[in-house]
């Protein structure tokens, strides 16, 4: 008995030990990104950016798979269910680890319990634009109009419990103003009827907006985020009429549950050097996304306050998907 009672308490003295190895040989082989989405988004692109100067540190191939599928559930739950090693992450979103564990009725994973935060990697700004017919030229007149017309305007978003969707049901509730909700399959189909003016708004990725306004084709009122962007400096936020208001899109990358601390802190350590990369920083402008980097604990800190307000937004909003 007393050396079975050694040889456990030498085990578990030489588990740190054991760890640390494990990190200082990480990695020996390939690393895979699962992106929850289709090849082509600023998620896919952003992951593409990680992976490559992740590969040029560490001389081991890094991969992007693209897994799509339930709004992200798919490819995250793929990740969730992986083996805790390191060489499987996600590059979890908004959707995927904030607003779809109240959206659906059934997951098939939770994003706090499931996944280890290994750093936030870029924020991309929703923008709340207009058909140029709307007579409006800014959000207080937007606010006007919809008080004095409640439910004759209307709104385009790229599907139900989407962002798009719930950041303008947040800016419904905020101003205390009603719009009536026209959900769209996909971003390309809810844009084209906003610019032919069968809707009349919606809140739009700025990358995706961006060359609709500068061209003069659609009307930007107002920002989601908390800062205003170098793309459009004079542009307010939403955040400067109702104070604390942010629904924009965020990716990050996590690592399934288990994944052992050293390599977690080597892989965020790595991801925040990237993100300083001044050639990283220009790419990631270009795709009109803000690079972050943060800590593991500043990441699961962001991850569950996004959870909580989206939501009530979600609950608010009556958002459901079976």
């Amino acid at each position: 008995m007393k050396r079975l009672r050694h040889l456990a308490t030498t085990l578990l003295l030489s588990l740190p030990l054991l760890a640390a190895a494990q990190a200082d040989d990480f990695p020996n082989k390939s690393i895979r990104i699962v992106v929850p989405f289709p090849a082509g988004g600023a998620t896919d692109a952003a992951a593409r950016l990680v992976a490559t100067k992740m590969s040029e540190k560490w001389n081991q191939p890094v991969v992007v798979d693209n897994r799509a599928g339930a709004g992200g559930n798919v490819g995250s739950d793929f990740v969730a269910k992986s083996a805790p090693d390191g060489y499987t992450l996600v590059m979890g979103v908004t959707g995927s680890h904030a607003i779809n564990t109240s959206l659906y009725s059934k997951m098939p994973y939770d994003p706090v319990a499931d996944f280890v935060a290994i750093s936030q990697v870029a924020v991309v700004p929703n923008v709340l634009v207009v058909h140029p017919s709307v007579p409006v030229s800014n959000l207080a007149e937007l606010v006007a109009l919809a008080r004095r017309e409640p439910g004759k305007l209307n709104y385009a978003s790229l599907g139900n419990g989407t962002a798009a969707h719930l950041g303008m049901e947040m800016l419904k509730s905020a101003a205390g103003i009603e719009i009536t909700h026209v959900p769209y399959k996909g971003s390309a189909p809810a844009v084209s009827d906003l610019l032919a003016g069968q809707v009349q708004m919606m809140v739009d990725g700025l990358p995706s907006a961006l060359p609709h306004v500068k061209a003069g084709k659609l009307r930007a009122i107002a920002l989601t985020s908390l800062h205003r962007a170098p793309a459009l400096p004079e542009l307010p936020t939403i955040a400067e009429s109702y104070p604390g208001f942010y629904a924009d899109a965020w990716s990050g990358l996590f690592a399934p549950k288990g994944t052992p601390k050293p390599v977690v802190d080597k892989l965020s350590a790595e991801v925040q050097r990237i993100l300083k990369l001044p050639e990283v920083r220009e790419k990631l402008a270009a795709l009109g996304a803000e690079p972050v980097g943060s800590t593991q604990v500043q990441f699961a800190a962001h991850v569950k306050r996004e959870i909580d307000k989206w939501g009530k937004v979600v609950k608010a909003s009556g958002a459901k998907v079976d």
